[in-house]
């Protein structure tokens, strides 16, 4: 019997299962990727302020120390912000990740099946051709001994 139409179906619910589960995946990691960018700028701010307030100090100039405390405390408050965000958006990937996983694994075990399924399908096949062979044959050599007797 040859593998079912049912078990196909199934085999194409879990590949598009799996495809859905790997474009939230991709979306995910997406998002972490751009705050982590993110928090990269901010600190670059903070690192241009902390520049401008020391090139500052020795010139002595008030407005460039005062705008380079603000950019310091600027990137400081963005970097403070994204971190919570990064956090949770690390834990959504990874449960992404885990469902994408346990969709490929479902996928997978039906592949599985199917493959087991259309193998011994083949296995059987060949047996019945050659038992077709076998009593063929037998009735070929039966014929021809009992036209000499």
């Amino acid at each position: 019997m040859a593998v079912s139409r049912a078990m196909r179906r199934v085999l194409r619910v879990r590949q598009m299962e799996e495809e859905m589960s790997q474009g939230e995946l991709e979306e995910a990691v997406g998002s972490l990727r751009r705050l982590e960018a993110a928090l990269d700028r901010a600190g670059k701010r903070e690192r241009e302020g902390r520049r401008q307030v020391t090139a500052s100090a020795g010139t002595g100039e008030v407005i460039a120390r005062v705008a380079g405390i603000e950019e310091m405390r600027a990137g400081r408050r963005h970097k403070e912000a994204l971190q919570p965000r990064i956090a949770e958006t690390e834990r959504e990937v990874a449960a992404r990740r885990a469902e994408f996983l346990a969709r490929r694994t479902e996928r997978r075990q039906v592949e599985t099946l199917i493959q087991k399924k259309e193998a011994e399908d083949r296995l059987e096949d060949g047996r019945r051709a050659q038992r077709e062979l076998d009593d063929w044959f037998l009735t070929r050599t039966e014929g021809f001994g009992s036209k000499k007797g």
